[in-house]
């Protein structure tokens, strides 16, 4: 029976008190930021951090946060359960189906890799899941040197050229329509998945400027991936989704210091620059995020990994939205 993991949903944040891990937890190799890879190619998150008061992390895998249960920590060993879904899914790409069971993950950590075994309680199968350790933060960037070169045009306003669906099994439902990047689903909720793709582009980049104007629907919900791996927020000024949910943030990691946003049906604009890490967003002509550092991927993406090249990732599998005018201005090394 091949196992069927569930990977989509929010960021699990986890406590645990130290006394709770033993003595040999304080000094573990363990401890750091990792980015996984489960066998089917997407992505999940693993960070571990030594607290005065004991340990703090967080893991999550695309939609299903679920507490971590026994968890110990050994040297350069970690075990812990988490619940997930096994069962076929309802549609290609789409969420395991049953009920979530107690899967137990072993794993060892060899200098900055990590490997995880994930046991399939029904079958005795199972998977792995590989980890890779992020290195620490680079320092803050200076804007005022940065240099950048000449744009390169992501949307040429007449066809999908330089884009792809990123699971080609899925629905597309992009197409051009007077000029305009439009994606249109009858989904109208907030659930992490659907039959209908999302969109990415052909190239792959580093640090950045990116501008872009989008129309998102009163109510509706999307967002772009920088790199495919930090997704900032595309909802309408007035949407439940506020703070680090809401337009102007990085999902689920950096909150807008305002809500700039426009209501639902009106085009707003991202100016976005990426570098070494950090984010400056601009929306509707407002700094809303000044230079902030990027703590670790948003869940959602396409990869986990914030060392390499990757591309933009614009969300389909969620409501309708519309893009126009996609620039990227690439660092001038």
């Amino acid at each position: 029976m091949r196992m069927m993991i569930m990977r989509k949903g929010l960021i699990v944040t986890l406590a645990w008190h130290m006394c709770a891990l033993g003595e040999e937890a304080g000094n573990s190799s363990v401890f750091g930021n990792w980015a996984m890879q489960f066998p089917d190619g997407s992505p999940g998150w693993l960070s571990l951090q030594k607290t005065t008061s004991g340990v703090e992390g967080e893991f999550w895998s695309v939609g299903a946060p679920r507490q971590l249960q026994e968890l110990i920590i050994e040297g350069d060993r970690i075990r812990f359960d988490r619940k997930y879904r096994i069962g076929p899914p309802e549609f290609v790409g789409g969420p395991p189906t049953g009920n979530r069971v107690p899967c137990r993950h072993e794993g060892k950590v060899d200098g900055d890799r990590m490997k995880l075994f994930l046991h399939n309680p029904e079958s005795g199968g199972r998977q792995t899941i590989r980890g890779k350790r992020m290195p620490p933060l680079p320092p803050r960037p200076n804007l005022s040197t940065l240099e950048f070169d000449d744009p390169i045009v992501l949307f040429n306003g007449r066809d999908l050229t330089g884009w792809r669906l990123a699971n080609p099994e899925q629905i597309n439902g992009w197409r051009v329509v007077e000029g305009h990047l439009v994606n249109t689903t009858p989904k109208l909720d907030f659930q992490p998945y659907s039959r209908y793709g999302n969109l990415r582009s052909d190239g792959e980049f580093e640090d950045f400027r990116l501008t872009l104007e989008f129309n998102v629907p009163e109510g509706g919900n999307s967002g772009i991936y920088l790199r495919g791996v930090y997704e900032v927020q595309v909802v309408d000024r007035d949407s439940r989704m506020q703070g680090k949910m809401g337009v102007g943030a990085v999902f689920s990691r950096i909150a807008p210091r305002v809500n700039a946003g426009k209501p639902g049906g009106e085009w707003q604009r991202y100016e976005v620059i990426l570098v070494d890490r950090h984010i400056t967003v601009v929306l509707n002509g407002e700094t809303v995020i000044d230079n902030e550092p990027l703590r670790g991927a948003t869940n959602g993406g396409l990869m986990a990994d914030e060392t390499v090249p990757g591309p933009i990732y614009l969300q389909g599998d969620h409501t309708a939205v519309q893009y126009r005018n996609l620039l990227l201005y690439p660092v001038r090394r």
